[in-house]
């Protein structure tokens, strides 16, 4: 498949509605495959990934959305939690063997949360670039109750949801018009 930058970026939408078309373990085993080498800060790999899919976990994933995003998560075939785990320090010993970054962590509540944050997020826009790169179309969201969500789909661990992803092939007629992006010199400086 060549992929090109128009379907990452520039032909790229956000969708809305989607397609009656399933997306197989196959394809999920693949978007997180590419997903994982996108670069954390000390590699810390702090995202983890619910694909909701099942009709149950649909339910459950629905009770926790806003009445806006109701209907994208339903017809979406996959909906992505994309979680941030606070416990991600223990994990560097394995992930990042060149120092004790382990160690930077120890104590430092704040730290890991931003550390997470930050990280969880810039994985979940890897998330996206690989499913753009294997054919499917997102929705990204954000409306939704966390402290429900959490309690749905992360209860007994430290995870705490981020956003949430729709994925599969939407359907172009329900998009709206393509909102405009500030220009170059509005949004950078060059120092």
């Amino acid at each position: 498949m060549d992929i090109t930058t128009e379907q990452i970026f520039t032909e790229a939408r956000s969708h809305n509605r989607f397609q009656d078309e399933a997306v197989s373990d196959d394809t999920l085993r693949q978007l997180y495959e590419l997903m994982k080498w996108g670069p954390t800060a000390a590699n810390c790999t702090p995202a983890r990934i619910v694909f909701v899919r099942s009709a149950a976990g649909k339910d459950k994933l629905l009770a926790c959305m806003n009445p806006g995003n109701v209907e994208k998560s339903r017809s979406a075939p996959v909906v992505a939690i994309v979680g941030m785990d606070l416990d991600f320090p223990e994990t560097l010993p394995r992930l990042y063997p060149a120092t004790d970054a382990r160690s930077w962590f120890v104590g430092k509540p704040e730290l890991i949360a931003t550390t997470a944050l930050r990280n969880a997020s810039l994985q979940g826009a890897y998330l996206m670039l690989a499913a753009r790169a294997l054919g499917l179309d997102c929705g990204p969201m954000g409306g939704f109750d966390a402290a429900k969500l959490d309690a749905a789909f992360f209860a007994g661990t430290n995870v705490k949801s981020n956003f949430v992803v729709a994925l599969g092939r939407g359907k172009p007629e329900a998009l709206y018009p393509r909102g405009p992006r500030l220009g170059f010199d509005e949004a950078c400086q060059l120092a």
